[in-house]
């Protein structure tokens, strides 16, 4: 047992065989890791064929880029139809009344078609016995040059 104590060259061939044991495990440590990544990037990138990850990164970027742009001109192509349609003139107010309250029934009326801010044109049509008298109006903002009736602006307000 002298032997071993007294030759220095065996004590750094314990400590070598324990640092190769300790590296061994080591090793086989980052390779279990390395094995889970590499599965990790398999399911990430698939069987895509790409091996360079900068390239799908800047195609993404751009891919991006191009669809913000998209959505900023519909978004203004939106805002301009919102303009159009305030502008239509296809909200309709229909009112049916009795014009003669002693005779007959509710066959005189007025219609009115506007659009949001209230411009367009109200039909009245007034019915009797032998007659039916139909008069247009235009209306902007809701009023009228011409005198509208209550009927009339009853229509009107139907229509908003």
């Amino acid at each position: 047992m002298d032997e071993w104590t007294n030759n220095p060259m065996n004590g750094v061939t314990v400590v070598l065989a324990l640092l190769v044991i300790v590296l061994l495990i080591r090793i086989s440590i980052v390779g279990r890791r390395l094995k889970k990544l590499r599965k990790q990037y398999v399911e990430v990138m698939g069987n895509t064929g790409i091996t360079n990850l900068e390239e799908v990164i800047i195609d993404l970027k751009q891919s991006i880029t191009a669809q913000e742009l998209q959505s900023e001109k519909l978004l203004k192509q939106m805002e301009q139809m919102k303009e159009v349609q305030q502008q239509e003139k296809g909200r309709v107010g229909v009112l049916r009344y009795n014009a003669f309250a002693d005779q007959g029934s509710d066959l005189s009326f007025s219609i009115a078609v506007v659009n949001a801010a209230q411009d367009g044109v109200v039909i009245s049509g007034l019915h009797s016995r032998e007659n039916t008298y139909v008069y247009a109006k235009p209306v902007s903002k809701g009023e009228s040059n011409y005198t509208l009736t209550p009927e009339e602006r009853k229509a009107i307000a139907e229509a908003k």
